[in-house]
């Protein structure tokens, strides 16, 4: 081989070292730039990894949140049918109170007549009955009387009075009891204790028990009774008063229908 052709060579080998190492060097660069991109990509990724996990994460709040919505939806609704039920239901009430409420004007104009006829028959009742604790019963009378006449009492309060009333001369039938009072003995009052059985006898004794009568519903006067009498009905008043105990004791009474 000629020098030339050595040269040649050499310097070809020298361009082609020189060609290799800038391609060496240009892969390297490109090695960079690759590694640099990735970087970035990673960077890039992770970014919007993160940005994913904060919208999963809102997602799962909103969800929730939806969740909880719907549920006190469900509930709000059951308790507003609930609601609704006692409206209609108060409705309907009112609606019956407003339809009592116009009746009564017609109901008082029946019930105010006749509890002047209930008082006006009492006291007739009264005047005919045996006459145990006549004063108070007649004074009751006079009070439903002005009662009637104040019109800062309701009707219905006027009439539970009247009914009351009632209740108690009922009772007069039935209990057994003795009081102090006047006695009228034709022209001549005294006081005296009064003893009565229901309304099957009423008996007065003088303060000082020497003397005794029993009313006469028939001839509407008082009848002056034996001596014989005299320690029973002491005894019959002290037992109506509980200052003795409870016993047989004889008193005199009308028999039905005797004259």
């Amino acid at each position: 081989m000629s020098k030339v052709s050595k040269k040649s060579l050499i310097a070809t080998a020298m361009v082609g070292a020189l060609a290799l190492a800038g391609s060496n060097i240009a892969a390297a660069d490109a090695l960079t730039d690759l590694h640099k991109a990735e970087a970035q990509n990673f960077k890039q990724s992770a970014k919007s990894q993160a940005k994913i996990n904060s919208i999963y994460e809102q997602t799962q709040d909103l969800l929730a949140e939806y969740r909880n919505t719907v549920d006190e939806a469900d509930v709000l609704r059951g308790y507003n049918d609930h609601v609704q039920r006692m409206v209609d239901g108060q409705k309907a009430n009112i609606a019956s109170l407003q339809k009592q409420i116009n009746g009564i004007d017609k109901i008082k104009q029946g019930v105010v007549p006749l509890m002047y006829k209930m008082i006006d028959s009492l006291d007739k009742f009264i005047e005919l009955d045996v006459p145990m604790n006549i004063e108070r019963r007649k004074e009751r009378v006079e009070n439903l009387r002005a009662i009637m006449d104040d019109s800062n009492v309701t009707v219905s309060e006027q009439f539970r009075l009247v009914l009351e009333a009632y209740e108690i001369e009922a009772g007069y039938g039935t209990i057994f009891d003795a009081y102090q009072g006047e006695i009228d003995l034709g022209g001549r009052t005294l006081t005296a204790d009064f003893v009565h059985m229901g309304r099957i006898a009423l008996i007065a004794q003088s303060l000082d028990a020497k003397h005794s009568w029993l009313w006469n519903n028939e001839t509407r006067a008082w009848e002056e009774l034996g001596d014989e009498y005299l320690k029973p009905i002491t005894d019959a008043i002290r037992m109506a008063r509980k200052q003795l105990p409870m016993d047989l004791t004889k008193l005199p009474v009308f028999a039905a229908g005797a004259k």
